[in-house]
């Protein structure tokens, strides 16, 4: 009796164990269903506390370097072509002669054209003395003298097409590229010669809008050349765009006087200096990240008791990933970097960083 009595007092005091464990157990999870709850009306978004940083204004642009000048050499006249004096890497002069065409044909017509203008020079002479007594009308004497002068342009032209057999180099600089050899036949503006003149190469770049506005013809620019890291280069500005591409980028050549070193299609990068020459700035800045559709729209969410609320900034330079801020923050305040397409004015959010 004595035992059962116990048994019972110790199945009680589990039992009133296990019920006080249920109902801590229960309030545990209310609370946590309370809180979930609660944090399901927040958006998670991730922030920047808004600093003033010092900023490297330099701005680089990469891009190939091209010859200064470059051209395909082809024959003014069709024939076969009889020598060729040059071959892929010869060095050559403007006016330079690099191939010849065959000119029998054409010097038979020079001939042709000499002897009809001895004949139109002896007509013209006897029509000069004929005229001076009145054997011959001034109509007549005239048609004389237009002969004279026909014949005199036939022998101009055939010396024209002599010259002409001789294919010479229209710039100075190195053939890159020969497409032609002896007995091929040549037609007018059939490319015969690639020649390049890379004494000076021009690096093109493309500038960013918003740098355009901090470089001017004429600028020093310093270059550095991927495959060439231990040498240095520098060149000057001759060409900006007056327009830009579809990207918003303007075409910027750089040119650079080349030692020997630099080829045509290499790669180089151009480090464009600010213009009062500082390096770095101190400014304010937001990651680019941090605007609402776009920078352009000047528009980013900033943390206000709990809430996200957008306001309207205005936008200086871009550097890198960090936009200048000229006005509409005075720093310290948080503004939101990621979460931003579920945000409205108002939102309630949750910081996750």
């Amino acid at each position: 009796m004595k035992k059962t009595l116990i048994y019972i007092i110790v199945a009680a005091v589990l039992i009133g164990l296990a019920a006080y464990k249920i109902a801590d157990n229960k309030k545990k999870q209310q609370t946590e269903v309370k809180e979930v709850a609660r944090q399901v009306d927040k958006i998670n978004v991730n922030v920047v506390t808004l600093t003033r940083e010092n900023i490297n204004t330099d701005y680089t642009a990469n891009g190939t370097f091209i010859p200064k000048q470059e051209m395909n050499q082809s024959a003014d006249i069709s024939g076969r072509v009889v020598s060729v004096f040059v071959k892929e890497g010869s060095r050559v002069g403007a006016g330079q002669v690099l191939a010849t065409i065959k000119r029998d044909a054409i010097e038979v017509d020079v001939t042709q054209a000499q002897n009809n203008l001895q004949n139109a020079i002896i007509d013209n002479q006897r029509y000069e003395n004929a005229f001076k007594t009145g054997g011959v009308t001034k109509q007549q004497l005239d048609n004389s003298r237009l002969q004279l002068k026909n014949m005199q342009a036939a022998v101009r032209a055939q010396s024209v097409r002599v010259n002409d057999t001789s294919i010479r180099a229209g710039i100075s600089g190195t053939i890159n590229k020969k497409m032609v050899e002896p007995g091929t036949v040549v037609a007018p503006g059939t490319p015969l010669f690639e020649i390049v003149n890379i004494n000076s190469l021009k690096l093109s770049v493309l500038v960013d809008e918003s740098q355009i506005g901090r470089i001017q013809l004429g600028q020093e620019v310093s270059i550095n050349v991927n495959v060439l890291p231990d040498e240095s280069f520098s060149g000057r500005i001759t060409f900006i765009a007056p327009k830009s591409d579809a990207s918003l980028n303007f075409p910027v050549e750089i040119e650079v006087q080349n030692r020997g070193n630099l080829k045509a299609g290499m790669y180089g990068t151009a480090l464009f200096k600010t213009n009062n020459g500082a390096e770095t700035q101190n400014m304010l800045t937001v990651p680019a990240e941090a605007f609402v559709n776009g920078v352009s729209s000047g528009q980013l969410f900033i943390v206000s008791n709990g809430t996200a609320k957008l306001i309207k900034v205005q936008t200086g330079k871009v550097y890198g990933n960090k936009v200048q801020i000229l006005s509409g923050l005075n720093g310290g305040e948080q503004v939101i970097t990621s979460g931003q397409i579920n945000l409205d004015n108002g939102s309630k959010i949750n910081i996750v960083k």
